[in-house]
């Protein structure tokens, strides 16, 4: 990895033969310079990103510091720079056979054009993507028109401002110098920054930039990069890290589930029955351990505006709204607003999802458990769990997770990475059979590759992460023939009931919507609505059928199915899970799942690709 900030006091002969064997041998550098200038080169790259130091921009400089190979060139000492640029270009460009150095500056404050400055009848290609790239911020931005031209000059640098090299001499060392000028509309007049707009806006210069370089790569050099995304930083800044803790920690301060369920859930049914569906007693919350105003102000004192990394900036928001969110539901609980809250947590229901689980509910009868039926306790249950556990432990010798049988517990689940089973708990051989893919192949397993990763937010779920990770529970007991007609009802009868609490059904109402119009028996219509109605109507259950209907049209349209075991992400995350994989930030899974190694589910997940429809996905 990169070392620490090494500081050169002078770009002396001696100094920038030091920086020459530092890049020589270990192809990385994080240097200090003169006048406030870094050298940042972090992996075998054949480029360098450059910006000179001026006054009132510190835009240009936030956009060039979060590239994984920039200089900043300082305020003194123009030619030790100057010296430095040469000597760099001559070393790589004989190792790439070719060394690109593109100089970000911003424009006149008037300016609505991006100016490309490069020789383009010698590098066409390169030019073309980059200028096609920028065009489509008209597009990209509501209200925006820019222009952008390529000037095919041998003056590259901004007005009044000294070549980095001249012509001849980036001849000599094997360089290809390249201008890009940036029109500074996210600031006004009085240099005044647009805070969001510029983070949209440097997220899409830097995405442009790359594409272009890519290409440049690709054409012009020998250096083997396996896609744009790569040439995003390897390392991340410790303000990532710090970040990515506070964030974990916040999350951690409070169990969202545990507090938003009733603690007197067994009262509520027993009443509800004896008194043939009639009285239902008020739900009973337990005391927050936390003060919702206290934690929102720690959630946003944490400085994500002061993460360059486009990828990682995203993702901060995106989590620190969603923790917002949360926070705000707990203090509305058993309130109107829970439900309105609850509908843009869980981005309410799709039309094409209630389709799907009316279609399933026609089609799919109840069916009724036999004596013929093998039952399981919780001991047999134990024995099966930790047969998989003993299998992840040989794959990876860091897997430490354990089985738990607990008396307080009431159903079954898994925390960090542990699973608990109550000491009660009875059922059937085969829904043992895909529970243990559920609870342990995917909630386990995911925790502990997601416990590997650099970021703690891939063990513990980035935003919007549960629909992926209940579609990929379902998912895997249909993988292994365990999907019966009675779990795919009671998903599908989850939406039916999300349905009908947003439209201002009651208890009573949804659970005789339940039993009269789609046949549940009525244990499970009550499971169903005492869960929807937590709160004052939660939609968290419709996320199992609705990650289900997603995933599958991810594999119908070739999407990897094994990549979405790397950690907890949604699917929306897959490309910046990618990019980060790319840039080697992020690993591959540590574990893989019992049911990926045998041929059968190969064989399943092609018919899914085929077109397979969910009503028959249920073991027959």
């Amino acid at each position: 990895m990169t070392s620490d900030l090494t500081e050169i006091s002078d770009l002396s002969e001696k100094s920038i033969k030091l920086i020459l064997t530092v890049v020589d041998n270990e192809m990385e550098i994080n240097a200090s310079l003169p006048g406030g200038g870094v050298l940042h080169i972090e992996k075998e790259l054949p480029y360098l990103i450059i910006y000179r130091e001026i006054p009132n921009d510190p835009e240009t400089y936030r956009m060039v510091i979060s590239e994984s190979s920039y200089l900043i060139i300082g305020t003194s000492d123009f030619s030790g720079y100057h010296k430095l640029l040469f000597e760099l270009s001559n070393l790589l460009s004989t190792k790439y056979k070719s060394y690109l150095l593109l100089e970000l500056y911003s424009g006149d404050p008037s300016s609505k054009s991006f100016i490309i400055k490069g020789p383009e009848k010698k590098l066409p290609t390169t030019l073309k993507v980059l200028k096609e790239e920028l065009e489509t911020i008209n597009s990209s931005f509501s209200g925006i028109y820019l222009k952008t031209e390529i000037k095919d000059t041998s003056h590259r640098q901004a007005e009044g401002q000294i070549e980095l090299l001249s012509v001849e001499e980036a001849k000599q060392c094997g360089a290809l110098v390249l201008g890009l000028e940036i029109p500074p509309i996210y600031r006004d007049e009085n240099f005044k920054t647009y805070p969001v707009f510029f983070r949209n806006f440097r997220d899409f210069i830097n995405r442009a930039v790359h594409i272009a370089i890519f290409d440049y790569i690709r054409v012009q050099t020998s250096c083997g990069v396996a896609s744009y995304n790569a040439l995003g930083r390897k390392y991340l800044k410790d303000k990532v890290f710090e970040i990515d803790k506070k964030l974990a920690d916040i999350e951690k301060s409070y169990q969202f589930l545990w507090l938003v369920s009733p603690m007197n859930i067994h009262d509520i049914k027993e009443t509800f029955f004896k008194s043939k569906h009639e009285k239902l007693l008020d739900y009973h919350y337990r005391l927050l351990p936390i003060d919702p105003d206290v934690l929102k102000r720690k959630l946003y004192n944490l400085k994500i505006e002061d993460v360059d990394d486009p990828a990682m900036s995203y993702l901060f928001r995106e989590k620190r709204e969603e923790l917002d969110q949360q926070i705000t539901m707990l203090s509305e609980r058993g309130t109107k607003n829970f439900l309105y809250d609850s509908v843009r947590l869980y981005q309410g229901l799709d039309p094409h999802l209630c389709s799907e689980a009316k279609k399933i509910l026609e089609n799919i009868p109840e069916v009724e458990n036999t004596e013929a039926d093998k039952i399981l306790d919780c001991k047999a249950f134990s024995s099966l769990a930790r047969r998989e556990f003993d299998l992840f432990r040989n794959q990876d010798e860091n897997f430490k997770c354990k089985v738990h049988i607990r008396k307080d517990v009431n159903i079954m689940m898994v925390s960090q990475g542990e699973l608990y089973i109550p000491e009660d708990y009875r059922l059937s051989e085969i829904d043992a059979r895909g529970l243990i893919q559920h609870e342990v192949g995917t909630h386990v397993l995911t925790y502990h590759n997601g416990l590997q990763q650099p970021l703690k937010q891939l063990s513990i779920g980035l935003a919007d992460y549960d629909p992926l990770q209940e579609g990929l529970a379902v998912m895997s007991e249909y993988l292994v023939d365990a999907l019966t007609p009675n779990r795919l009802r009671t998903l599908a009868g989850r939406v039916v009931a999300g349905e009908a609490v947003t439209q201002g059904g009651d208890f009573q109402e949804i659970f005789r919507l339940l039993t009269l119009t789609y046949d549940f028996s009525s244990e499970r219509a009550f499971n169903i609505t005492s869960r929807i109605m937590q709160g004052g109507g939660f939609l968290k259950d419709i996320i199992y059928l609705k990650g289900l209907v997603d995933l599958r049209k991810y594999l119908q349209e070739g999407g990897d199915y094994e990549s979405l075991l790397a950690g907890k992400f949604a699917l929306k995350h897959t490309k910046i899970i990618q990019e980060l994989t790319d840039r080697k930030v992020l690993k591959s899974g540590a574990l893989r799942p019992s049911y990926l190694i045998n041929e059968e589910s190969a064989k399943r997940i092609n018919l899914i690709r085929e077109g397979l429809p969910i009503s028959q996905m249920i073991t027959k």
